[in-house]
């Protein structure tokens, strides 16, 4: 629309046929009148030249979802987390197969594994049980004592070179995690 006067008008034609013509009602406060990139439709958005992409509130709603299944609270297994995660990531994926988001599949697979570190981290809980973990998964002695003795938060462990080396993607293959830029790609070559 050239607009907003024109987009308010084809609105009224486009409600008025809805409701008027196919007896459809029509949720005026979710319909507004606004760029093609600014809204939203069923969790998508128009990308520039016409493709599909995620809205940044469906993005931020999935973040939300794996933030609380892998909660360094929650007090489930390993195992458990991993299933409910890759539950999660599956439907999620296929819901929005159609839209371009490898980028994000990528950052949201780098910043996942970086939670499940913390998680795992965290259910040793000891400094040596930290260290015989890291010692277990090949890490030097040394090395995997310095981050277990470090004063430095969950968080930012988990983003160590010892944790990564310890917990790098053939690990995370071998718990069983599902690499969401795998399964979006995979999924969307199906399609």
């Amino acid at each position: 629309m050239k607009s907003e006067a024109a987009g308010q008008r084809v609105m009224a034609s486009v409600t008025e046929f809805l409701e008027q013509r196919l007896k459809l009602k029509v949720n005026r406060q979710k319909s507004a009148v606004g760029h093609v990139s600014e809204r939203k439709f069923l969790g998508h958005r128009l990308l520039s030249g016409g493709e599909l992409g995620v809205a940044p509130q469906s993005q931020e709603k999935l973040k939300d979802s794996l933030r609380e299944l892998t909660s360094r609270s929650a007090g489930q297994s390993q195992r458990e987390v991993i299933e409910q995660v890759n539950q999660k990531l599956t439907g999620w994926i296929e819901y929005f197969q159609m839209a371009r988001m490898k980028g994000f599949m990528q950052e949201t697979g780098q910043w996942l594994r970086r939670r499940l570190r913390c998680l795992r981290l965290k259910q040793c809980k000891r400094t040596s049980a930290i260290a015989r973990f890291l010692m277990s998964q090949g890490e030097a002695e040394p090395s995997a004592w310095m981050l277990a003795l470090s004063g430095k938060g969950w968080w930012r462990l988990a983003d160590t070179p010892q944790a990564h080396r310890a917990m790098n993607l053939r690990w995370f293959r071998d718990t069983g995690l599902v690499d969401p830029e795998t399964v979006y790609l995979a999924v969307r070559n199906a399609g």
